[in-house]
């Protein structure tokens, strides 16, 4: 069973990121740029998400909405995509 903290990670990305990215284990991006979620430790290692979620990730996709995260925010995030991830 998950923790909270995982719990409350994947809450935030389905609110706020799934419109266009994968955020769940096999789900599909809707947007044509948006990588989904469980490939991102392929591009970077997932722990520098936490310099773009506080700054406000501004990057990505062309039409990414600026989002910036609080440090409980960011943490939950970072720990629930970390689970996303394969081997």
């Amino acid at each position: 069973m998950a923790d909270s903290v995982t719990e409350h990670g994947k809450a935030l990305v389905e609110v706020n990121c799934a419109r266009c990215h994968g955020v769940g284990k096999t789900d599909k991006s809707s947007h044509p740029d948006a990588p989904p979620f469980r490939t991102l430790s392929k591009r970077y290692p997932i722990s520098d998400l936490e310099e773009a979620l506080a700054e406000g990730i501004s990057t990505g996709h062309p039409d990414m909405p600026e989002w910036i995260a609080s440090p409980d925010q960011i943490e939950a995030i970072i720990t629930y995509i970390s689970t996303l991830q394969g081997p």
